[in-house]
C-alpha cells in the first residue's frame, strides 16, 4: 500500500483520472514507491478546462481587493504550514529539507504576497493629445495553462499562478509527474481561502499524454511554461496555431566569470552556491566557470575543498546540504557526462560518480559533487545543459576572450561576473548575451525585474510589470474632447 495518494484537483474537489489510471510517485533519496497519482489524459483536461471556464466568468468579475485578499490568505495558510509543505517537497525532489525551508516555501509565500500587492500599485498609461485623452487599461485574458518543472515545484508554481490570479484569469496547472504532491496541496489551500471552485485546477501526468493536450486545448488563451528547451519548441508549435499568449523559460548554460581582483572567500562562496544548490538543478546554476589564469589554481583548489566538505545525506536530516538529484534517469545522464569528460580529454578532480551510504540511501539517485577541468569550452560537457552538481573550470587570459568564450552556447539565461573594478564589471554585464547578470553575487532575486532569457532560453519576460502585462490584455481607450480653443 502507497504511503501518499496524490489526486487532480478539478472544480475545487480532489478526483482521479476519468479512466483510473495511476502512475508511481518515487522518492528520489531512496528509490522507493510512496505514491500513486494520476494518469491523466484528453478527457481530464477537457474537465479542467471547461471548469476553469466556468469559474473564469465570475473570478474576471471580483473585485480586485477580494482577489488580493485570497492570495494573501493563500500565503498566511501556507507559512503556518511550512514544514507540512517543505517536508512534501523534499519527499517529491530529494532536495534537502533545509533548501526547503528556507529557500522553496519561503519564496513561495513571498510570490504570492509580492503579486497580491503589486497589482494595487500598478500604473497603466495616460496620453494627452491637442483634442483628446488615451488611456490604458487592463483586462483578464481567460484561462491560462501553466506546466511547471520537477527542481522548484512550489517556487515555481507560484510564481507564474499568483499574477495570473490577482489579474482575474482561471488556471489548470500541470505540474511534473515526478513532484506531484504540494501543487494539490497548494490547491486545498487556495480552496480554503476563498477561491471559488475552478479558477484553479490541478491534472496530473505525463507530458504527451496531458501536457500536450492541455496546452494545444482550443480553450486555454495563454501558456506560461518552465522546463527544456527541446520540450520548449514542442509546446510552442502547440500554442502558436490558436494565438495563444507564450511565456517559455527553457535551459541554460550560464557563464560564472572570476576576475584575479574578485574577493577570494566571498567569490568562493558565491560560486560554490552557484554550482551546486539544489544538486545543480536550478536553471541558473552557473555551470561553467571561467578563471582569469593568475588565480585559477587558487580557485580550483578552493571549490574543489568547499565541494568534498559539502554534507551529502538524508534530505530530511536539516543538517543535510546536498541531497538526491530527482531520478535515476537523470543520475545516470549526469553520470554520462563524466564519462564524456575524460573521452574529451578532461580531469574529474573531485566527485564523478554516486557516495556511499551503506545504508538505503544507497538505492536512490545520488550523485556527488562533481567539478571537471582541462576540457575545450566548445566541448559538449561545456556547452551541453547537464542540470546537475557538475561544472567545468576554464581557465582565460583577457575580457574579451572570456566574454567570446561566455557568449559562445546556444543559451542565454543568466550569468554573474566577480570582480571589484566597477568598471569592467559594466563593460562585462553588457556584452554578455544573456537575460539576467548578477555581479559579485547570484540568484539575489527583486521579483519587480524582467526574469527571462534569450536564445534558446526562452521567450518573453516574467516578474513585476511584465508579469502583470503577460497575464492580462492591454487595451487603449481614446475619447476625444474636440479641437483645442
Amino acid at each position: 500500500m502507497t504511503e501518499h495518494l496524490v489526486l487532480n484537483y478539478i472544480d475545487g474537489r480532489k478526483v482521479p483520472a476519468i479512466d483510473r489510471k495511476t502512475f508511481e510517485n518515487i522518492n528520489p533519496a531512496t528509490g522507493q514507491v510512496i505514491g500513486e497519482c494520476p494518469r491523466s489524459q484528453l478527457e481530464d483536461a477537457d474537465a479542467a478546462v471547461l471548469s476553469s471556464e466556468r469559474a473564469y466568468k465570475v473570478w474576471s468579475k471580483t473585485p480586485l481587493a477580494e482577489r488580493s485578499a485570497v492570495l494573501e490568505k493563500t500565503a498566511s495558510l501556507i507559512e503556518s504550514r511550512l514544514e507540512e509543505f517543505a517536508r512534501a517537497e523534499s519527499r517529491d525532489t530529494g532536495k534537502p529539507i533545509a533548501v526547503s525551508m528556507a529557500v522553496d516555501i519561503p519564496r513561495s509565500v513571498a510570490n504570492l504576497r509580492f503579486f497580491a500587492s503589486a497589482v494595487r500599485h500598478d500604473q497603466t498609461g495616460c496620453h494627452a493629445m491637442d483634442d483628446a485623452l488615451n488611456y490604458t487599461t487592463r483586462s483578464p485574458v481567460g484561462v491560462f495553462a501553466l506546466v511547471t518543472p520537477w527542481n522548484l515545484p512550489l517556487y515555481l508554481l507560484t510564481w507564474k499562478l499568483s499574477p495570473a490570479l490577482i489579474m482575474g484569469n482561471a488556471v489548470v496547472a500541470k505540474p511534473s509527474e515526478m513532484t506531484p504532491t504540494t501543487a494539490t496541496l497548494l490547491a486545498e489551500v487556495l480552496t480554503e481561502a476563498g477561491l471559488p471552485d475552478g479558477v484553479f485546477n490541478v491534472v496530473h501526468g505525463f507530458g504527451a499524454e496531458i501536457g500536450g493536450p492541455l496546452v494545444s486545448h482550443p480553450a486555454i488563451r495563454g501558456v506560461s511554461f518552465t522546463g527544456g528547451t527541446s520540450t520548449g519548441r514542442v509546446v510552442a508549435q502547440a500554442a502558436i496555431g490558436d494565438f495563444k499568449k507564450l511565456s517559455l523559460e527553457l535551459g541554460g548554460k550560464n557563464a560564472t566569470i572570476v576576475f584575479a581582483d574578485a574577493d577570494l572567500e566571498t567569490t568562493l562562496a558565491g560560486i560554490t552556491r552557484a554550482s551546486f544548490l539544489n544538486q545543480g538543478q536550478i536553471c541558473l546554476c552557473g555551470s561553467r566557470i571561467f578563471i582569469e589564469r593568475s588565480v585559477f589554481n587558487t580557485y580550483r583548489d578552493g571549490l574543489i575543498k568547499r565541494a568534498e566538505a559539502m554534507k551529502i545525506g538524508d534530505p530530511l536530516e536539516g543538517t543535510t546540504q546536498l541531497g538526491a538529484l530527482v531520478s535515476h534517469a537523470h543520475r545516470d545522464k549526469v553520470a554520462s557526462y563524466c564519462e564524456l569528460a575524460l573521452e574529451e580529454g578532461g580531469e574529474i578532480l573531485t566527485g564523478g560518480k554516486p557516495p556511499n551510504f551503506g545504508t538505503d540511501l544507497d538505492q536512490g539517485a545520488w550523485f556527488q559533487p562533481t567539478v571537471v577541468s582541462g576540457v575545450s569550452v566548445a566541448s559538449r560537457c561545456a556547452t551541453e545543459e547537464i542540470f546537475g552538481p557538475f561544472v567545468t573550470l576554464h581557465p582565460f587570459d583577457d575580457v574579451d576572450e572570456v566574454i567570446e568564450a561566455a557568449n559562445s552556447v546556444e543559451y542565454g539565461l543568466a550569468a554573474s561576473v566577480w570582480t571589484q573594478d566597477v568598471k569592467k564589471a559594466h563593460r562585462v554585464s553588457a556584452a554578455l548575451e544573456c537575460g539576467m547578470v548578477w555581479v559579485n553575487t547570484w540568484l539575489h532575486r527583486d521579483l519587480r525585474v524582467p526574469f527571462g532569457g534569450i536564445k534558446a532560453s526562452g521567450i518573453g519576460h516574467e516578474g513585476g510589470d511584465y508579469s502583470l502585462d503577460f497575464y492580462s490584455e492591454a487595451k487603449n481607450i481614446c475619447i476625444y474632447t474636440g479641437p483645442s480653443n
